[in-house]
């Protein structure tokens, strides 16, 4: 998951964060951490989607349309 860091690693960071953040601001800190990956990871899906959903509504678009009078080339 994290590379090459392995537990204890991921412990020392852990009891690090713990003694220069303190006990009542990791929560904290870890509650914004989540909403900043989410956030990005959001980001990322809609800019995936949105070039093909705009594709398929502009051919909906296109397709559901009916020339108006005068405007198709017969009078």
């Amino acid at each position: 998951m994290f590379g090459s860091l392995g537990a204890p690693e991921i412990l020392v960071i852990f009891v690090v964060a713990l003694i220069v953040f303190g006990p009542s601001k990791l929560p904290e800190f870890g509650k914004s951490l989540g909403e900043a990956i989410r956030g990005f990871k959001k980001a990322v899906s809609d800019a995936e989607k949105t070039p093909i959903e705009n594709a398929q509504s502009a051919v909906k678009t296109e397709q559901g349309t009916k020339p108006q009078d005068g405007l198709d080339g017969k009078t």
